[in-house]
């Protein structure tokens, strides 16, 4: 369960790492995406079922619709002629990213208390995990980045509009 939950964010990272991000950065997003993998499923557990189905859309939305906007950001900065990227590595930017990589994890967590999951272990393995498919990700984003040249944001950008389009129309 913690590998298929961690496949979004593996996928996504590929993507944000065609952006050339340095090895610290790769760490420090990987880190706060596995934390949040951790984070959103005991708040699952919490919140309980009742209220997830009121605001467990809203957040697909809020994820889905922030991953097209990043994305839009980065497609939009490969037609400006001054180097730089409109998306930079910013704390608020890596938050954005973990919570949106992290909504399905919140659903999972909803469902832990029902199966009687080891808890600790459960939200141990869903962080280790997520963090180390994260970090993989950025690594091979950072290196087809090289590969792809001038072309590499514009795909990490039409990447995460399409993951951003996908959460949206899984919304049941």
């Amino acid at each position: 369960m913690a590998f298929a939950l961690s496949m979004d964010a593996f996928s996504l990272s590929i993507g944000m790492g065609l952006l050339g991000l340095r090895y610290r950065h790769i760490l420090m997003i990987g880190s706060v995406v596995g934390l949040f993998h951790v984070w959103m499923p005991l708040i699952g557990l919490v919140l309980g079922k009742l209220l997830s189905q009121h605001i467990g859309i809203f957040a697909f939305i809020l994820g889905g619709s922030l991953l097209i906007l990043l994305g839009a950001q980065m497609i939009l900065s490969t037609f400006q002629e001054e180097q730089g990227s409109m998306l930079r590595i910013t704390s608020f930017g890596i938050l954005l990213f973990a919570v949106s990589v992290s909504l399905d994890s919140f659903s999972a967590g909803l469902s832990l208390g029902m199966l009687g999951a080891k808890t600790f272990v459960t939200l141990v393995s869903f962080g280790v995990m997520s963090g180390l498919l994260t970090c993989i990700g950025l690594l091979i984003g950072k290196k087809a980045g090289g590969w792809l040249g001038g072309y590499s944001e514009w795909l990490g950008g039409c990447i995460l509009i399409s993951f951003g389009i996908k959460i949206i129309l899984s919304i049941q």
